[in-house]
């Protein structure tokens, strides 16, 4: 009678577990859609997840490698555009280096598929370098191939080797070497600037192209910190980090003495701003993520006061809407694009790289806005089964209709996820998965949407598919993943690449040595062993914390259902 008892104590406590919404006042039609994910559909979405990455990358494994990326619609291989040189839309990221598989060489481990990512590793060896007259974008390969070989040496180089047996045999600190001779083909661009901020290209071979533009994004000079500090971390060797750092010091100094915020495009000799438009997406996305990211890794904490500056003149100056995500009367809160002088807004709309900012959000600790944050760039999704590259919120239609499967979107849907554990972001996964089967995959893998509203194909897959978007969603659906039962020791670059965290990594044994003034050579002869480890915690900020969340954040509908209805009309979805 006892065991029959506590056996349906037990069941009912199961079922309440998943069905909340059930005892919510005044539930509705959002309640039920959302309010419960069955187990059932969990795995089937993580086996499709699975199926999604592995059609994609055994497609570019058989048709393009050891070309940079997958053409899906024609099954063959690109590298970079030989015959037309300006042309940067290919030749800033492809630099005939196996791109695809370098960027993927973690996705395979996150995945437990050891025996492919041994494969891989040694493939990588054998096949790629970087002696090449290939003119790249220092930020692209940074963060794309820099950050995939530290990724993958550091999971080979794990003692615990959580995700399986992944060493390869014999292997020898061959990505770290390799990492390490790609570092020093991008230092040229360091050299010779009037502020210290970076040219954007270098030749692999030559260094920085006569022809060489003197203007960079905020981004692509202030977003090098955690591949380059990493980098000289593992080495031993502070010039890489010396650096990047020193071109965040001076994008810093170059902010508006008025308003605190930065423009999106600088002039690298003069420290002029060329492009005054300050927001959170294309141009300056990553370059606050890594100032949060770093200080997380490194342990500097002047990284995170800037951060915390910069996120109370973001919210000052770019925020617009009612003052709270789930109370209160007014518009739904939306970060818009302002003038860095004034404050002023310059347009209307918003990009898709902006979807990002909830997953800063949450990694900050503001997880009411990070929600809102979130639910715009959903319903837009849910619009047209995509994210238009650009989209004028106040005319409700795209002003670049591209998408090349980007995966700012489901990045800040996981981390939501993992701070919430609410069942909508589930749902919202599911549906980004189907609108990708449905309308982008291809005889021979996944094809960018040219058009999101007529829904026609470009021949491309880019590597950040495999990195990102697809490791996002598989790590969504596995809640019994390695990653996501110890993730307070786990960082994801803005490439997606998983970094563990640990106390050895903020240690910089030539802290005592050096100072931001000194240069290149300096620091090339300095080397010492001192060990002086810099003090690392939790981010403290004022906005909130992810240690109080409230309950019905993670039981009912993370957004209001008055709201998301408001949302969902204002957008135009359907």
């Amino acid at each position: 009678m006892i065991l029959k008892l506590f056996s349906l104590i037990l069941g009912l406590l199961v079922l309440i577990s998943g069905n909340l919404h059930f005892f919510k006042k005044n539930w509705g039609s959002y309640d039920r859609k959302y309010g419960n994910f069955p187990e059932s559909e969990r795995l089937e979405m993580l086996e499709e997840a699975r199926k999604m990455f592995q059609f994609g990358y055994d497609n570019y494994m058989r048709h393009a490698f050891p070309k940079d990326e997958l053409n899906p619609i024609y099954c063959t291989g690109r590298g970079p555009d030989y015959e037309n040189p300006s042309n940067i839309n290919i030749n800033d990221v492809l630099g005939d280096y196996a791109l695809t598989l370098v960027d993927s060489l973690d996705t395979l481990a996150v995945m437990g598929n050891t025996s492919e990512f041994k494969r891989a590793v040694q493939l990588v060896i054998e096949h790629v370098s970087f002696n090449k007259s290939n003119t790249v974008q220092v930020f692209e390969v940074t963060i794309r191939i820099l950050g995939g070989l530290l990724s993958a040496h550091l999971i080979i180089r794990d003692p615990l080797q959580p995700f399986g047996n992944v060493v390869p045999p014999d292997y020898d600190n061959e990505l770290l070497q390799m990492a390490h001779d790609l570092a020093n083909r991008l230092m040229p661009a360091f050299d010779c600037t009037g502020t210290g901020i970076p040219y954007p290209r270098v030749n692999l071979m030559t260094g920085v192209p006569k022809n060489c533009l003197n203007l960079t994004c905020t981004s692509g000079a202030g977003s090098l910190m955690l591949e380059f500090g990493l980098l000289s971390r593992l080495l031993g060797d502070p010039v890489y980090e010396m650096v990047a750092r020193r071109a965040i010091d001076r994008l810093w100094t170059h902010r508006s003495n008025i308003t605190g915020l930065f423009g999106n495009v600088i002039d690298i000799h003069t420290g002029e701003w060329v492009g005054r438009m300050s927001g959170l997406g294309a141009g300056i996305d990553s370059f606050y993520e890594y100032m949060l990211k770093a200080f997380i890794l490194l342990g500097n904490r002047e990284d995170l006061k800037r951060f915390n500056d910069s996120y109370q003149t973001i919210r000052f100056y770019l925020r617009r809407g009612r003052p709270h995500c789930n109370k209160g009367t007014g518009y739904p809160p939306i970060y818009v694009n302002v003038d860095m002088i004034n404050g002023e807004m310059t347009n209307n709309w918003i990009d898709s790289l902006q979807a990002a900012w909830p997953g800063v959000q949450v990694l900050n600790g503001d997880i009411e806005e990070a929600i809102c944050s979130h639910a715009l760039y959903y319903a837009i999704w849910q619009k047209y089964g995509a994210l238009p590259e650009r989209f004028n919120w106040h005319l409700k239609t795209p002003e670049v209709s591209f998408y090349p499967l980007r995966p700012e979107l489901i990045e800040s849907t996981y981390l939501l996820y993992r701070a919430t554990h609410n069942p909508f972001y589930l749902h919202v996964g599911r549906n980004i998965l189907r609108s990708l089967n449905n309308h982008t995959k291809v005889k021979c893998g996944y094809a960018t949407i040219h058009d999101v509203q007529r829904k026609d194909l470009e021949d491309r897959m880019e590597s950040f598919f495999l990195s990102e978007t697809c490791k996002y969603l598989y790590l969504l659906f596995d809640h019994s993943n390695h990653v996501n039962k110890d993730a307070v020791r786990y960082l994801f670059t803005t490439e997606g690449h998983l970094i563990p965290i640990s106390r050895q990594l903020t240690q910089q044994p030539w802290l005592d040595d050096i100072n931001t003034e000194s240069t290149v050579e300096d620091f090339k002869s300095k080397r010492t062993e001192n060990d002086n480890p810099v003090t690392y915690g939790h981010t403290h900020n004022s906005t909130g914390s992810c240690g109080h969340i409230p309950k019905e954040r993670r039981f009912f509908l993370p957004i209001e259902s008055r709201y998301l209805q408001q949302l969902e009309s204002l957008i135009g979805v359907i």
